[in-house]
């Protein structure tokens, strides 16, 4: 019987990189391009080689800006896919893509090479946000794009937001909620704009994010408690509207739920290939080279590195990677539970035991007894839930499984 296994493919080139983006992305040429997808061409090949016991459930191609790479070059990634692999044919196949960057006949090709899901980076509806994030579209280029997705078929998309934005407020973000909820979108992702290293906006507002985390009165940025009021307008907006929050930045129409990324909060074997990409096969952990000329000379001569002597089950390591980390059991446990709560359904009891082969309150007991007496768990026919207050305090909550 063939175990599933999900796919990653990362396309790392953009237009221009955004002032937030701390994504493995940059610009390029064609003939960059070109050589890229031979390359990646090259490793789905190797891999489909290596790994036929295994049946791809969902394939999620990000990025960087996949809609920018042509569309000729996107076909042959996917042909490569589907002749190298043993794709489900009811597989979830979604492609990340921005406004400017589709048009009506990559649309069609998308549609004809497979791919059924959309997932579009509209990030603000407001213009002025989308100038300060540097994105280089306007709303109403996203507006256009989103029509012709919908011209050409397409019954599954994804929006894609951040919240917390310099300057925003709850009710402005609530404003920008009500925009997109009126296209109705089967999926729709909120994420807290995070302030990276390297990055323009690190650069200009490293020390008010730091007193947006420490609880301090903030300059630009939301302070901690409008962050707190964004974040409950989002859930009580979408939920109106009939979206369930089915985890803590997405929410989604009944059956719309985003497949690969449960996949990755249940801990399923995934694969990534392309630049820097990493996978998580058989409870070991590998990260892709993120040199694009390393990449692409290694590509020519792919191997399956040394394993090491104390790993038991399959070894994938190549010279492709620049690290390969096996997973302690009590690693697995704590991903199975930090990660797992993140999704409403929270983490169920027999699978834990199925899996571990030990109950869950062997190893959590008190914890989980503690944070239920805080209010901070839901424990209800066999399932182990963050709570609403949980919810709010999710980081606190979920670090508390760590084990010493």
């Amino acid at each position: 019987m063939s175990k599933g296994l999900e796919l990653y493919i990362h396309i790392p080139f953009c237009v221009k990189k955004c002032n937030y983006c701390d994504f493995l992305s940059f610009a390029s040429d064609e003939q960059t391009q070109k050589e890229y997808t031979e390359s990646l061409i090259k490793e789905i090949k190797f891999y489909g080689s290596k790994m036929r016991g295994y049946k791809i459930s969902t394939i999620f191609i990000g990025g960087g800006t996949p809609s920018w790479l042509g569309e000729e070059l996107m076909a042959s990634i996917m042909l490569a896919v589907k002749d190298s692999f043993d794709v489900d044919e009811n597989a979830e196949v979604t492609i990340e893509c921005n406004p400017g960057t589709v048009t009506h006949s990559k649309l069609e090709t998308y549609r004809r090479i497979g791919i059924n899901r959309l997932s579009i980076g509209l990030q603000s509806t407001e213009d002025e946000e989308l100038k300060l994030l540097g994105r280089i579209h306007t709303f109403d280029h996203f507006l256009k794009t989103y029509e012709m997705a919908r011209g050409a078929g397409f019954y599954n998309i994804s929006v894609d937001l951040i919240s917390c934005l310099p300057y925003q407020t709850a009710d402005g973000f609530a404003n920008t909620l009500s925009k997109v909820i009126r296209l109705k979108p089967e999926h729709i992702s909120v994420y807290t704009l995070m302030i990276e290293k390297g990055t323009p906006f690190y650069d200009k507002y490293k020390f008010d994010a730091v007193k947006q985390e420490a609880g301090m009165e903030t300059e630009v940025l939301p302070n901690e408690d409008e962050a707190f009021r964004i974040y409950k307008a989002t859930s009580i907006v979408l939920k109106e509207a009939g979206y369930n929050q089915y985890e803590i930045s997405n929410y989604s129409k009944e059956g719309f739920e985003c497949q690969h990324n449960i996949g990755y909060w249940t801990r399923a074997d995934y694969l990534g290939l392309g630049l820097g990409a990493s996978s998580l096969v058989d409870n070991v952990r590998y990260t892709n080279t993120k040199d694009i000329y390393e990449y692409l000379s290694v590509t020519n001569q792919i191997a399956i590195g040394d394993k090491p002597d104390d790993l038991k089950g399959e070894w994938y390591g190549t010279n492709l990677h620049i690290s390969a980390e096996p997973i302690s059991r009590k690693g697995q446990m704590e991903e199975t539970m930090f990660l797992g709560l993140r999704m409403n359904k929270g983490v169920s009891r027999f699978e834990f035991q199925d899996y571990f082969g030990v109950p869950i309150d062997g190893i959590y007991h008190d914890v989980i007894e503690e944070l239920k007496e805080q209010e901070l768990l839901i424990v209800r026919n066999g399932q182990i839930s963050l709570s609403e207050k949980g919810m709010d305090l999710a980081n606190y909550t979920m670090s508390r499984f760590l084990l010493s």
